[in-house]
């Protein structure tokens, strides 16, 4: 189906995933755009086995994933008030397991969308904001305490980013005990990311690569903040006071590339995104559910703090 062949990179990868909702709005214009849009959640869940959806809530779309002992998952952005961002792109996620039969199952899974009580704890994950890897990566942790992941388990943030493009392999630490040629090697393994990602025609290895910097967890920007953070340690050892002051010029220098990280939290999926689809990106989408996609009430999902 034309959905599929717009969100996969090949054939074989296609096979992989689960398939794609059976009803009639499958093979229209709009639900293939709210499909594509929303295809850095589903893919990665698809490639685990789990069969989604698109629906329309309270007053937003969400991606409900069917689970294999008959609950659920609900996977959209906030409900109350409604968002005016476009379908996919939200200010933060919220995801909840929930079963028709069984109400006292409801659990909240992730919750990165900002409070609108100020006085209100936020929870860890609001940091992410509308970034999809770390909602992903949540729910694989937590599927998989509850064993209910179809597939093997495998990295997340390699299905999320899935791509033929390799990582790029870890430089060897260089001698600097010498006056020997010192080679950058860290130097060279940056300019030959830089090759690939300007070589690439994909969108799609794009975002992989560019999800080895901005990772918020091994990504070379967090690398780098923990290197200036040792620098300006090493620094202090010194106990002169030039050796405090670069310490705190060190510190200030680890601060700022994190902020660059957290700025650009959701430049990942932005660049997966930008993958060429047969429909136009600029048609119009419904403002509500359309003709024969019912209107899906979605219980625990409204914003209360």
């Amino acid at each position: 189906m034309a959905a599929d062949q717009e969100n996969t990179p090949d054939a074989r990868r296609a096979a992989a995933l689960a398939p794609l909702p059976d009803h009639r709005n499958v093979d229209t214009p709009w639900w293939q755009e709210l499909w594509h849009r929303h295809a850095h959640i589903t893919t990665p869940l698809r490639e685990r086995g789990l069969e989604c959806d698109i629906e329309f809530g309270l007053s937003a779309y969400i991606v409900r994933v069917s689970l294999p002992d008959g609950s659920h998952l609900i996977i959209g952005p906030p409900q109350e008030p409604p968002s005016d961002r476009p379908p996919g792109s939200p200010e933060g996620w919220i995801a909840t397991r929930e079963h028709p039969d069984n109400p006292s199952l409801f659990e909240v899974l992730y919750d990165s969308a900002p409070s609108d009580d100020p006085g209100a704890p936020q929870r860890p994950e609001a940091r992410h904001g509308g970034s999809a890897q770390p909602l992903i990566e949540s729910i694989d942790h937590r599927l998989a305490q509850l064993r209910l992941l179809p597939a093997p388990s495998s990295s997340t943030a390699r299905a999320l980013m899935s791509t033929a493009t390799p990582a790029l392999p870890a430089p060897k630490t260089p001698d600097v005990s010498d006056n020997a040629d010192r080679t950058s090697v860290y130097g060279d393994a940056l300019l030959a990311l830089t090759d690939r990602l300007n070589a690439t025609e994909s969108h799609a290895d794009a975002a992989a690569l560019l999800h080895q910097i901005l990772d918020p967890t091994s990504g070379l920007l967090e690398r780098l903040g923990d290197f200036f953070e040792a620098a300006g340690e090493k620094a202090k050892e010194s106990e002169q006071d030039d050796g405090f002051d670069l310490h705190y010029d060190l510190e200030d220098a680890a601060a700022a590339l994190r902020s660059l990280g957290e700025d650009l939290h959701t430049a990942v999926d932005r660049m997966g995104a930008l993958a060429p689809t047969r429909q136009s990106t600029s048609a119009a989408l419904p403002s509500g559910p359309s003709p024969g996609l019912p209107t899906v009430k979605i219980p625990g999902l409204g914003r209360t703090r």
